[in-house]
């Protein structure tokens, strides 16, 4: 035994009583001590901000995905004329989502948490995957597939390229097929109301294709930008429809609307803001709404 090793396992053996004091102490609060060799990367260095990783950009995304782009601007000049309760935001606000948030979009950020929070790591990708596998009578992570475009991050599992933005569609897809039967509802006709950059929209079209048309809308002129942009990077433009906040009621004027989603928005809304997208479904008659909150409270301010 070298030198080295002889010194690191006699200190070990003074500090053994120290740890298992330590140890019983923390017990009590039901905390343990865990030698740093036995823990993952991402134990060791938990990520607690936005990040993305420098991936695959289209030709045209740099000069495209830019705050100075005139269709982003008019965008922004037309919701700022729009209805104050409607569009002025308690947490999306310009400076909410980053410069680099705006060309890696699909990066761990505003619009997704991918690898912040407890249970963003390899571990609960790999559970989320296998347990779809159970259910997955659709096929769909056969149908869908993950690419490495605009930042997004993503775990070989199974040999299949998995993310959060796949995970967390399926299983959305999979509620509304549970309760709704959508795989074999003909000419559906979707709302998503803040839709983000239309992550939803791109897996139910790729997945379903008895949907008739899949309306996007935000309150957030960034996120209809994005979405505007994506769905058409992702060739779906003869089924997806990006509307803004300033067109959406003469839109549903002409349309029957047969689910309406609202995935992690209204928890990010002022209470009046809910109130009045409640009433324009109610006034428009739309059947169904799914909403999935990320967070047990309301903001009432």
């Amino acid at each position: 035994m070298g030198v080295k090793a002889t010194f690191r396992s006699s200190l070990n053996s003074l500090l053994k009583p120290f740890w298992n004091g330590l140890n019983s102490f923390l017990k009590l609060s039901g905390y343990n001590v865990i030698q740093s060799r036995l823990l993952y990367e991402w134990q060791k260095f938990p990520q607690t901000k936005p990040i993305y990783r420098n991936s695959r950009l289209p030709k045209e995304a740099k000069s495209y995905l830019q705050n100075s782009n005139p269709i982003l601007k008019d965008l922004q000049a037309r919701y700022a004329a729009f209805d104050k309760e409607v569009t002025v935001p308690l947490v999306w606000t310009d400076a909410h989502v980053r410069p680099d948030d705006i060309l890696y979009f699909r990066g761990d950020n505003a619009y997704v948490w991918q690898l912040r929070g407890n249970n963003m790591n390899i571990i609960a990708y790999a559970l989320t995957t296998f347990y779809i596998k159970s259910i997955d009578k659709l096929g769909l992570l056969n149908t869908l597939k993950e690419d490495d475009f605009f930042g997004i991050f993503a775990f070989s599992i199974d040999n299949k390229l998995i993310s959060r933005d796949l995970l967390d569609s399926i299983l959305e897809i999979y509620f509304l097929e549970k309760h709704l039967n959508i795989s074999v509802s003909k000419n559906l006709t979707i709302l998503d109301i803040g839709a983000g950059y239309g992550r939803l929209a791109h897996r139910m079209l790729d997945a379903l294709p008895n949907i008739a048309e899949y309306l996007c809308t935000d309150a957030f002129p960034i996120s209809t930008f994005l979405s505007e942009y994506y769905l058409r990077f992702r060739n779906l433009e003869d089924k997806a429809n990006v509307v803004p906040i300033d067109k959406i009621e003469n839109t549903l004027k002409s349309k029957n609307i047969n689910i309406a989603i609202n995935i992690h928005s209204f928890p990010e809304c002022k209470i009046s803001a809910i109130e009045w997208w409640l009433s324009l479904l109610a006034k428009y008659n739309v059947k169904y709404l799914m909403i999935v909150p990320h967070s047990d409270t309301l903001r009432t301010i």
